[in-house]
């Protein structure tokens, strides 16, 4: 006997309460097999594929490419059980590989599976799937069909049942009480309240037009980028930051990059000087500890943290991220080179997982890239510190007492100055100025 389970939009884990459906992955009536990824969901943090944990025929799907979904929202049906299997001919075959239609392997989260081999598209004909579907509905964690809402009354609860409906009706600042639905029993539709929507737009703006807010384009604050406003925003109201900085000479640091590539052989992967940088912030951070921890605001304590986990601000199509390359203090520049260019190629895809932005010990901002000198960059909390470095560029520069044209940056620390003083924040920059002049000053942290 068939039974339809309904899966719901799992918990993907690091607080993130909503995704956005980028792109389905199965259609209603393909087979799927059981920890298949069936569709591909954009979140605060990173694009993740969705393994569905039951196998059989998909009945159902919730949601349109593009629309955003809460935790617990439904995703989709699938009728499993004996009559999905048995319903005649009526399944097309791309490969012979078996479905499986095991109720399920109870797992939800995103990149944990049962070890299934992939199974290709299957798809099972309308009338397969009629005959299937129609032995019998799964009650209680299956999908029962939802219940018709009795008609509200004008000061009762609003007769609607997806939670799109009241998304949309809220970013539109729409009353749903005052709308009559269509659906069965007065339930309110998808389709009434876009209705309403365009009939506000077509509506007169009464003279004089009386706005508490201004009139212009809205984007709206989801995704990466309102994840990016609410941790700035919590980074400013939680920490009182400082920023010192300095200009280096970093012609020496130039040539010896080009030093360590030319000896690297041709297709040998070049040394960036990003990857540089992160190695002298590995070797400052061991001499300047205070600058490696986070504030346990409610026990008021400093907590200074044993591994560094370097962090490198990345700007992507999708918007600014913060990829970690994890255990930075035990790397080589080599290490740490290889590490950020994998990185940096999963951030531009879009491929980065959650775990790979997140658990961050200190950061490292190169916003030279943009062509500017300086700037004071927000700390990215609950970190307590963030390294700066503008562009090189030549300037004209005192060298060993004469006038020279010389590669200068302009390096930047923003600071936690709950963690440390003045004297420490300087003495870190110092340092890294210093290795940023004297390369060779690093051997003697090695």
């Amino acid at each position: 006997m068939a039974q339809v389970l309904e899966f719901r939009l799992p918990d993907l884990g690091e607080g993130l309460t909503e995704a956005e459906i980028v792109r389905w992955l199965v259609e209603v009536g393909d087979v799927v097999a059981i920890d298949q990824p069936v569709v591909e969901v954009e979140t605060a943090k990173a694009m993740v594929e969705v393994p569905c944990p039951y196998g059989g025929v998909v009945t159902a799907r919730f949601g349109d490419e593009g629309a955003e979904l809460p935790v617990g929202a439904p995703l989709l049906t699938v009728a499993v059980g004996s009559s999905v299997e048995s319903a005649g001919g009526g399944v097309d075959e791309d490969s012979g590989t078996d479905s499986g239609t095991d109720s399920g392997s109870g797992n939800v989260l995103v990149g944990y599976g049962t070890g299934a081999p992939p199974v290709r598209r299957r798809r099972v004909r309308p009338e397969g799937l009629k005959a299937a579907v129609a032995v019998s509905v799964a009650p209680a964690e299956a999908a029962a069909p939802a219940p018709t809402p009795e008609p509200a009354p004008a000061l009762g609860p609003v007769a609607v049942v997806s939670p799109l409906v009241r998304r949309l009706a809220r970013q539109h600042d729409l009353d749903l009480r005052r709308l009559a639905g269509s659906g069965p029993d007065g339930l309110i539709l998808r389709a009434d309240v876009e209705s309403a929507i365009r009939s506000a737009a077509e509506a007169p703006v009464p003279e004089p037009a009386a706005s508490s807010s201004p009139a212009g384009e809205r984007v709206a604050l989801r995704g990466v980028r309102g994840a990016v406003a609410d941790k700035l925003s919590r980074s400013r109201r939680e920490i009182p930051d400082a920023t010192c900085w300095v200009d280096a000479d970093a012609t020496e640091l130039m040539a010896a990059r080009a030093a360590m590539n030319g000896a690297a052989g041709a297709g040998a992967p070049k040394v960036s000087v990003l990857a540089l940088l992160a190695r002298i912030c590995t070797a400052a951070l061991a001499r300047y500890p205070e600058l490696n921890s986070t504030v346990d605001q409610e026990a008021r304590e400093i907590v200074r943290l044993p591994q560094v986990h370097l962090g490198f601000a990345a700007q992507t199509d999708r918007g600014l991220v913060v990829p970690v390359v994890r255990d930075a203090h035990a790397r080589t520049t080599e290490s740490i080179g290889a590490e950020i260019a994998r990185l940096t190629e999963a951030a531009r895809t879009g491929a980065l997982t959650p775990a790979e932005l997140t658990g961050g010990t200190f950061t490292l901002n190169n916003y030279g890239v943009f062509g500017v000198d300086g700037s004071t960059p927000i700390i990215n909390h609950p970190e307590a510190a963030m390294l700066g470095v503008g562009r090189i560029v030549p300037k004209p520069w005192v060298h060993e007492g004469e006038l020279a044209v010389r590669q200068v940056v302009q390096l930047s620390l923003t600071f936690d100055h709950r963690v440390c003083d003045g004297g420490t924040a300087g003495g870190f920059l110092r340092y890294v100025a210093d290795c940023v002049e004297q390369p060779a000053l690093l051997l003697r942290s090695v």
